[in-house]
């Protein structure tokens, strides 16, 4: 007989302010920030620091083994000028989405792409969309009708930018290939090529009164081109060969760009982003580091004096070096003045570097407010950083202090370890600087704690303290009520890599890297200053082992210890007297994650060497090694009650399995990297994942149940 289960569904994702893959952008009010959150578009209110909308695109549930679908990621962004509330979000498929951030509806989906859509760019009517990809084509679109207009191919690799040049009909590109290209849109061909860079190029922008392009690279310099909008007819380039200086002329005089020079720049990591503000005076020139650069475009008469200085300083500094070398002052000045051009003004008098901004981390993407509030202010920036943060600066000529950010909902770094309260009301994640918890229904971050380097946690009995045991060895306390941590122990000499809780709620067990497995019981201290008792922990017995332990875990009925060694082998003792009982070995990598049922019957392991055994505790015979996951096994917990389990690992994804048939059941796609965590609910209604993606995802047990049997049970054997 076929037995029936209930599937799991994914629910909710929390913890990511913003993603590293995409841009960010403001919308046309100023007052919202749109930013790429994984597969989601995150709409944030900058002021009120929340999140006003979460999109994300639906995808329908497959009706195989696979119950989750992974949901593509946002790889770029762009705001539809002359209109509030529409967004154009390009994604790692290739497909590029509408959406209305009023009232959280996607409008219409354009799928043109084979692969990731790392482009966006609308004209300043918003009836044209450009977009460039990773399939090395770009794509123009009709946005008003929803529809591709034409397909332009001749890069060859990544576009990684498009600017429309409204007054001439054209739209220039750049791609990794180190080329520009600049596209006649009305024949729809390449007319020219701008070969002025020696490595890849990553962004370029024009100014609002089209009349300079800045282009950049990885190379130390900008380069900016002068835009030549009053050509007329056809456009042709004489033959490759024995060119005279005519045919130079008339070639360059029916280029759209001509080159005004290099501008050199401040750092030298390769360039990441280039944007003009809407005024047309300021540029800013992120690069792949922790430098924001702020231009400042001089106006013509500055230019020329600035010019004009240069010319006479470049004429100083040859006079004096032609009477050194005893040379006729009047034929080298002679000479220095041929070398100009007509007008004399090249980039480096055409634009000033106003400000540079150092942050403490790397910036990903940034965008100009098309509003100033205030007043004396150059610019207010907003700034992604790849620490999960947003960040808003005001800059003025003298000082860029910081306005608003926006860290509170989420983690600096990766999510190593959840726990659920005994009543699942309360969700606790470390990270490797602070401890959150969390309302793992609603995702709303309740408490936001500094520690260390969190690696293991559990709720003590109550629910109104945390224990963690982090990197340095310590077991830190928490006063989850008051939000603050009462007592740092020093436990061990190495990491402490896992805590598991008595049954009995008494105390807990630590395993660490320095070798000792250490039992704790709770006690109340009344401290000297104060007359309230607070919660430690004190050491009464302690097990040495002979490797670093990496995991250790109680069985329900408090009889028997697992210890999962660096040597691959799990020790079962018993928990009274910590008499050896069993030796569990077959893996080959170390064991990094282990659970025991609810009956004490099994005991499943999961390891670095992709597998998860199921062992009986009676015994100690292996019941089946199954090959669970593609990379390392991390985690693995039992349902309470069941010998249903689920199991994480580097592989990205979640997999749900049935410990008496040694089936696999449903696989979970949803995050976007490594997954390093998991924790099961007491009712099992819910699990949530903690990933290096910065995101925690809820999973929900719904009403519908599946068949693992026939065509799917082959499958899932395929797969095993």
């Amino acid at each position: 007989m076929v037995k029936a289960y209930l599937r799991y569904e994914h629910a909710a994702v929390f913890g990511v302010v913003v993603s590293s893959d995409s841009n960010i952008c403001y919308d046309n009010t100023g007052k919202l920030i749109l930013a790429g959150a994984l597969e989601q578009l995150a709409v944030w209110n900058v002021k009120q620091g929340r999140c006003v909308q979460n999109l994300a695109p639906v995808v329908a549930s497959s009706s195989s083994s696979s119950s989750s679908t992974a949901r593509p990621a946002v790889t770029s962004l762009a705001c539809m000028p002359l209109s509030k509330s529409l967004v154009a979000v390009g994604y790692g498929d290739g497909s590029i989405r509408i959406w209305d951030i009023i009232n959280g509806t996607c409008e219409t989906t354009l799928n043109g792409h084979k692969s990731a859509a790392t482009a966006l760019r609308y004209n300043k009517a918003g009836s044209l969309l450009a977009s460039g990809s990773k399939d090395t084509h770009i794509i123009i679109w009709d946005a008003v009708g929803e529809s591709g207009l034409a397909r332009l191919s001749g890069h060859r690799d990544q576009v990684t930018d498009v600017v429309f040049l409204e007054k001439s009909k054209k739209l220039v590109s750049c791609s990794k290939d180190t080329f520009s290209r600049v596209w006649d849109l009305d024949t729809q061909h390449c007319i020219q090529i701008v070969v002025g860079c020696r490595s890849e190029i990553w962004s370029l922008d024009v100014d609002s009164a089209e009349e300079h392009l800045v282009v950049g690279s990885a190379d130390l310099e900008l380069r900016v081109y002068t835009i030549n909008n009053n050509l007329q007819g056809k456009f042709s380039i004489p033959e490759i060969g024995n060119e005279g200086m005519d045919d130079s002329l008339k070639r360059s005089q029916c280029n759209i760009l001509s080159d005004l020079g290099g501008l050199k720049r401040q750092s030298t990591d390769r360039v990441a982003t280039i944007r003009f503000d809407d005024t047309g005076c300021f540029f800013g020139c992120q690069v792949s580091g922790k430098v924001l650069e702020l231009y400042r475009v001089r106006d013509e008469l500055e230019a020329l004096k600035h010019a004009k200085r240069r010319r006479k300083r470049k004429i100083e500094k040859a006079a004096k070096a032609a009477r050194k070398n005893k040379i006729g002052e009047k034929e080298t000045c002679d000479e220095e003045w041929e070398c100009q051009d007509e007008d004399g003004i090249i980039a480096a008098d055409k634009f000033d570097c106003l400000q540079v901004l150092h942050l403490k981390q790397k910036i990903r993407s940034f965008s100009f407010s098309p509003i100033q509030l205030k007043k004396n202010l150059v610019a207010t920036v907003a700034i992604s950083l790849h620490n999960n943060t947003l960040e808003v600066y005001e800059i003025s000529s003298e000082s860029i202090p910081r306005a608003h950010i926006i860290e509170l909902p989420g983690h600096r770094s990766d999510v190593r370890s959840l726990v659920l309260s005994s009543d699942n009301s309360l969700l606790m994640s470390t990270s490797h600087n602070s401890v959150k918890i969390w309302n793992p229904v609603t995702g709303y971050p309740l408490r936001t704690l500094e520690s260390g380097y969190g690696l293991c946690g559990i709720f003590v009995p109550g629910n109104r303290h945390g224990i963690v045991g982090t990197k340095g060895g310590t077991l830190e306390i928490f006063d989850i009520g008051a939000g603050e941590r009462i007592k740092v122990v020093e436990a061990h000499s190495g990491a402490v890599w896992s805590i598991a809780p008595m049954p009995d709620g008494n105390g807990f067990i630590s395993g660490s890297a320095d070798h000792d497995v250490r039992f704790w019981e709770y006690e109340l201290v009344q401290e000297k200053d104060s007359a309230a008792k607070t919660l430690s922990v004190n050491n009464v017995r302690t097990l040495k082992m002979a490797e670093d332990v990496l995991s250790v875990r109680l069985s329900p009925n408090a009889k028997y210890l697992a210890v999962a060694l660096l040597d691959s082998t799990i020790k079962v003792f018993f928990a009274d007297s910590l008499k050896f009982f069993l030796s569990l070995y077959g893996h080959k990598l170390p064991v990094l994650c282990m659970d025991i049922s609810s009956d004490g019957a099994l005991l499943v392991s999961g390891s670095a060497d992709k597998n998860v055994k199921i062992w009986g505790l009676d015994f100690g015979d292996c019941h089946r090694s199954l090959f669970a996951h593609a990379d390392s096994v991390m985690a693995v917990q039992f349902v309470l009650n069941t010998h249903y389990m689920f199991s994480v690992g580097k592989d990205r994804l979640v997999k749900y399995w049935d410990a008496d048939k040694f089936e696999l059941l449903l696989i979970l796609e949803g995050h976007h990297a490594e997954v390093w965590c998991l924790a099961v609910s007491s009712l099992g209604d819910f699990i949530v994942t903690g990933s290096h993606d910065r995101s925690i995802r809820r999973w929900d047990r719904t009403e519908e149940p599946f068949f693992c049997g026939g065509g799917e049970r082959e499958k899932v054997g395929s797969i095993i």
